[in-house]
């Protein structure tokens, strides 16, 4: 979908912000370029949309050269999300939302029914939001009504220049979820400028590494944090990237341990003998749909009656699918010893994830790397104790 092609940008006073910059985006995918400031990330992206144009080499888009049109035309159907928004304060949310459409020509009626669609998608009800004006929001919000406005006339690429940059952490992080899940349906093609590596490992399907104006790797965030390219590589992300790899490996089923399970009607005796049989001191409760209700002690199970009477409620669990860095981050949260993982939106049990699994978790998915076979054919040593 976009591809560089050996890409200079020299200014006339002989600083050299990019050189010979060869790479490829697919289709659908998000591509983060990251690096410190000043290394040519933002002058990359800007050439896209010919904001800059290059010295020297060539950008294709859908195998286009961009230098053939009309760059007005070339933005008009490219999506551009900036730090800052850049929203137009006297216009209305929902009017700005409009605005790529309104260029287009689009008939008022349907650009703003186009508009309300968006910010709806974005999490902002148009009939509480669209009549206000930027400076009547939060950062948060004028940030979504910055995506929905790239996203109105529904362009196949997205530019976005450090989008989540100026709000706070956690609103930060919010952000960054709801824009995963949207990517995962509208399946865009995005470059993604950040300096944060973190965001990048987290959103991007590969990164871009930049060094001062060229790429020291590009790759999946995987591969970029479990075999850097080189020294500056491994220095950029950080001796502590086996920490960050917790933010991009998955849980998977095969990474589960399988306790003993009793129902909520079984009797307390019944459940008990069958923990004995198990030598275990706890059960995973379950209700007669197999949906996750809690967890019982032996200790509370001899005690007689149903089992139900002696149940606790299970608040540390996740979905399958949900990364080891939120598994960790909830044993953390409800001070667990192990999370429940089932099935989103069912609710149906697959298995838990103690610490020990959740290492155990990492270490093949690093070594699935380094072999290039699938995680759950990987077999560990075991770690001496």
């Amino acid at each position: 979908m976009i591809r560089f092609e050996q890409v200079t940008k020299r200014y006339p006073d002989g600083t050299t912000a990019v050189s010979d910059l060869t790479f490829e985006v697919n289709e659908g995918e998000l591509v983060t370029l990251v690096g410190p400031s000043g290394c040519g990330k933002t002058t990359t992206m800007k050439m896209v949309n010919r904001l800059i144009d290059p010295t020297a080499g060539r950008i294709l888009v859908d195998g286009r050269d961009i230098m053939d049109g009309d760059p007005v035309e070339l933005r008009r159907h490219m999506g551009y999300v900036i730090q800052n928004t850049g929203l137009f304060p006297h216009k209305t949310v929902l009017d700005n939302t409009a605005t790529v459409p309104h260029l287009l020509g689009w008939p008022k009626t349907k650009r703003l029914a186009r508009a309300r669609e968006l910010l709806d998608l974005v999490g902002l009800d148009p009939s509480v939001f669209g009549a206000r004006y930027p400076d009547q929001l939060s950062g948060g919000q004028r940030q979504r009504v910055g995506v929905a406005r790239a996203l109105a006339a529904d362009p196949p690429v997205l530019l976005m220049d450090e989008p989540f940059g100026a709000v706070d952490p956690v609103v930060r992080e919010r952000l960054q979820t709801e824009f995963l899940k949207l990517q995962s349906d509208l399946r865009k093609t995005v470059l993604f400028v950040t300096h944060d590596i973190e965001e990048a490992v987290r959103l991007g399907d590969r990164m871009a590494v930049f060094g001062q104006g060229v790429i020291e790797q590009y790759a999946p965030p995987t591969e970029v944090l479990g075999a850097p390219a080189n020294d500056y590589v491994a220095g950029f992300v950080g001796a502590d990237r086996g920490l960050k790899r917790l933010s991009v490996t998955p849980i998977q089923e095969s990474d589960l341990e399988r306790p003993p399970v009793v129902h909520l009607d079984d009797s307390a005796p019944t459940a008990a003998t069958h923990l004995r049989t198990e030598k275990a001191r706890w059960a995973v409760v379950l209700d007669q749909a197999d949906i996750l209700h809690g967890w019982v002690s032996l200790t509370a199970l001899e005690r007689g009656g149903t089992v139900a009477e002696h149940a606790r409620r299970m608040e540390a669990w996740l979905p399958v699918g949900a990364t080891l860095k939120q598994a960790f981050a909830t044993m953390l949260q409800y001070d667990a010893g192990w999370i429940a993982v089932v099935d989103e939106p069912t609710g149906h049990y697959r298995g838990t994830l103690t610490p020990t699994a959740l290492h155990e978790a990492l270490r093949r998915s690093i070594e699935s790397d380094a072999r290039d076979v699938p995680r759950e054919d990987v077999e560990l040593d075991s770690v001496p104790g």
